[in-house]
């Protein structure tokens, strides 16, 4: 393919193009997902956003009644003597720990709440100190969560199945604490509001980064669309040689 443009004319190679092509439909690909990536994080933002507004009173529904991110109430006995520390848990890169403590409600279901974070001490040996000061039934408010999920299926760890209390565990699942302790959980948790007794660092953010900075991303991969494209220009353009 050979066109002139005035003095100049434009003779890409058949590799070079292949190569445009190819970098230009990868980058427009790249910039289509963070895009909907960034509506993803948007409509979880929004989602986490609208359940601050009010608290549900729990009452006797499970916690599978109630959408992620809701605020509720709910009233029930921590066990005090069976807690767990998740492992790997940093706050404004400092280690430590996510605390884990059970609450029985009425009728028996049971279900953990996430009392915070604790920083690491320096050793596993050295465990923080989780005492409750509350004793017995409280009602606590806080969101409808999730337990910390792996980036990496190396990053998990159950906890010992014997041992002393509180047993420390990496990224685990439902099950494998519900084996621990020896009764059924509910398959979320709580997150406990910062303003309520009995708690560590709480400071909840919805998951994964925030919308503008997925959108920021797009737009960088298809600027970089633009410029494989623009340097494919420059260097199939060539002067006709000779003349003045």
């Amino acid at each position: 393919m050979r066109l002139s443009f005035g003095r100049r004319h434009l003779s890409p190679s058949p590799a070079l193009t292949i190569l445009m092509l190819v970098l230009c439909v990868l980058f427009i690909a790249l910039g289509r997902w963070q895009w909907r990536r960034g509506h993803l994080h948007a409509a979880e933002h929004a989602q986490f956003e609208r359940g601050a507004h009010e608290v549900l009173a729990l009452g006797s529904r499970p916690l599978t009644q109630v959408p992620d991110d809701q605020r509720v109430s709910v009233t029930g006995t921590y066990d005090p003597t069976h807690q767990l520390l998740i492992d790997n848990m940093s706050y404004r890169d400092v280690d430590g720990y996510q605390v884990l403590t059970p609450l029985e409600r009425p009728g028996g279901r049971m279900v953990l709440v996430n009392r915070g974070w604790v920083p690491f001490l320096g050793s596993r040996a050295n465990l923080p100190d989780l005492a409750i000061k509350t004793v017995g039934p409280v009602t606590i408010t806080g969101r409808v969560g999730n337990l910390p999920a792996a980036g990496l299926a190396s990053g998990r760890a159950p906890p010992p199945e014997a041992g002393p209390w509180p047993r420390v565990t990496s990224f685990p699942t439902i099950a494998q604490l519900s084996s621990v302790l020896g009764q059924p959980l509910e398959p979320r948790v709580i997150l406990l509001d910062p303003q309520v007794a009995d708690g560590y660092v709480r400071d909840w953010h919805p998951p994964g980064i925030p919308a503008m900075q997925n959108f920021a991303y797009a737009f960088e991969w298809w600027s970089f669309a633009v410029a494989a494209l623009v340097i494919w220009l420059v260097l199939s353009t060539q002067k006709p040689k000779g003349g003045g």
